[in-house]
């Protein structure tokens, strides 16, 4: 963290504290995330730190959303937790074709949260330092009608956005049909400057070994060149920091 970022952080502690909150039980890190998400304006990130601290306070008040009150979503085995990246990010990924849009919109938002907390989580050495980053690799492969959420992805993306700032690192759509083109513009236009440009959807071979470069063999499964296993979401055995 160079000079001007300390400086920053420390002066976003301070508009926390004038807004009614504390930063207390977070590090540097953490901060500098809200501050890169607003360009490094400090009453913007201040504002957007104390409005996620209400957030995890309403919707998450145990702090994880436990396995049992996303079971419908769990079931349909569409998220896979694929272990480390080259640079030490989690990775998951997704199969839209085993997803369709959820009837319980309230369920679908917890398992969102479910997921990008088990999966950040993931990458901890002993506790959270606060800037770990995730990589997501969305496969459309033989996915129908049926499977289209634009209102499901865009949901996905603005609590990325909102309240997981600056933990995507990277987002490879893999075999976008013609159909989702369409699709994809709608959910694009929701999207900030910063995500789109993590965003790359692989069409060549170039693009091919980007995706593998930046995932590496060991995490990447084998279906798209790597040498691992898929595993579900919720087979993946996350170890605590206390053990």
């Amino acid at each position: 963290m160079d000079q001007n970022q300390e400086i920053a952080v420390a002066q976003m502690r301070m508009s926390v504290e004038k807004l009614g909150s504390s930063t207390e039980k977070y590090e540097d890190p953490t901060l500098t995330r809200f501050l890169i998400a607003r360009s490094m304006d400090v009453e913007k990130a201040a504002k957007m730190f104390v409005q996620w601290l209400q957030w995890r306070a309403s919707f998450v008040p145990l702090n994880y959303i436990p396995d049992s009150e996303v079971q419908d979503e769990l079931n349909s085995r569409k998220i896979y937790l694929q272990g480390l990246s080259t640079k030490g990010c989690p990775v998951i990924v997704v199969k839209i074709k085993n997803h369709v849009p959820a009837k319980d919109q309230l369920q679908f938002k917890k398992f969102v949260v479910h997921l990008l907390d088990k999966t950040i989580s993931s990458s901890f050495r002993g506790r959270e330092i606060g800037n770990e980053k995730l990589i997501a690799i969305l496969d459309l492969q033989q996915m129908g009608y049926r499977n289209i959420d634009t209102r499901g992805l865009i949901t996905g993306f603005q609590f990325l956005q909102s309240y997981y700032p600056e933990r995507l690192a990277k987002c490879y759509l893999l075999h976008m049909p013609r159909f989702f083109a369409a699709v994809w513009r709608v959910v694009s236009s929701f999207l900030e400057k910063a995500t789109l440009e993590k965003i790359v959807i692989v069409c060549n071979e170039e693009e091919r070994r980007e995706l593998m470069r930046t995932v590496g063999e060991e995490a990447l499964p084998e279906e798209y060149g790597g040498r691992a296993k898929l595993v579900a979401l919720q087979d993946s055995v996350i170890t605590s920091s206390d053990d």
